[in-house]
C-alpha cells in the first residue's frame, strides 16, 4: 500500500458456522488455534434471511476469549441495539450501509460508546456509499456473498471493490475486512487486492476439533501472507 505500512494480517473465524451446542468450547478452541479476532454475525431474519443470536449470547461467550470481539450487525433497525452489543463485550460493532438512513449517527453512536466502529456493503452497494463518512469508521466490511447464510462462493467483483476500498482509505488507519467464500484458494487474491481481515467460517470450522482449526486457520493464513509478500 503505497505511502503507508499495511495493516497487520487477521484471520476472524465466524462462529456462526461452529457448533452452537458448545459455544464456550468452540470460541476457546479457535482462540487456542490461532484466530486473531472472534467474528459475531448478528441477524434479525428481517434485514437477512436468517435468524443467529443476540446480545445475550456475545455476552455468556466473552469469558471465552481475550481476542477481539467483531460484531457484525446484519440487523435493521440498529441503533436501538448498539449498546446492548458494546455492553455485552464486543470491541468492534459494525452495520451495513442499507441498514438505515443515518450512517453516520449509527457510527457516531458506535464511538461514543467506547468501541470501534465499522461499516458493511453488500455485493451490490458501491464503495462509494461510504465515500462521506471514511473518516468515521475503523473498519469497512466486504460482503462477498449475500448476507445471511454460511457456505456461499466467493462473489469475483468483491475483488474491485476491496482494491477501491483501499485506494479511498488512503493511508487511514482502517481495517478492510472480508465475509464470504474465504479460503485457502480465494485468500490470496483477496489480500493481494487490498484486504487485511479475512472472515472464514465453514472453511475454518471443518474438521470440528482445534487440530483440525489450527490447520484451517494456517492455511488461510499462509496463503493471505505470502500474496502480501509476507511469511506467517
Amino acid at each position: 500500500m503505497p505511502g503507508s505500512a499495511p495493516r497487520p494480517l487477521v484471520i476472524a473465524p465466524s462462529i456462526l458456522a461452529s457448533d452452537f451446542s458448545k459455544l464456550g468450547d468452540e470460541v476457546r478452541a479457535v482462540d487456542q488455534a490461532g484466530a486473531d479476532w472472534i467474528h459475531l454475525d448478528v441477524m434479525d431474519g428481517h434485514f437477512v434471511p436468517n435468524i443467529s443470536f443476540g446480545p445475550d449470547v456475545i455476552k455468556a461467550m466473552r469469558p471465552h476469549s481475550k481476542k477481539i470481539f467483531d460484531t457484525h450487525l446484519m440487523i435493521a433497525p440498529c441503533d436501538p441495539y448498539l449498546e446492548a452489543f458494546a455492553k455485552a463485550g464486543s470491541d468492534i460493532i459494525t452495520v451495513h450501509a442499507e441498514a438505515g438512513p443515518h450512517l453516520h449517527r449509527s457510527l457516531q453512536a458506535i464511538r461514543a460508546l467506547g468501541k470501534k466502529a465499522g461499516v458493511s456493503l453488500n455485493p451490490a452497494t458501491p464503495a462509494a456509499a461510504i465515500e462521506h463518512v471514511i473518516d468515521m469508521v475503523d473498519l469497512i466490511l466486504v460482503m462477498s456473498v449475500n448476507p445471511g447464510f454460511g457456505g456461499q462462493a466467493f462473489i469475483p467483483s468483491a475483488l474491485e471493490k476491496i482494491s477501491h476500498l483501499r485506494a479511498m482509505a488512503a493511508g487511514r488507519p482502517i481495517d478492510i475486512e472480508v465475509d464470504g467464500g474465504v479460503t485457502p484458494d480465494t485468500a490470496a487474491k483477496i489480500a493481494a487486492a487490498g484486504a487485511n481481515a479475512l472472515v472464514a467460517g465453514s472453511a475454518v470450522f471443518k474438521g470440528g476439533t482445534e487440530g483440525a482449526y489450527k490447520a484451517n486457520i494456517s492455511a488461510i493464513r499462509n496463503a493471505a501472507a505470502g500474496a502480501r509478500g509476507e511469511t506467517a
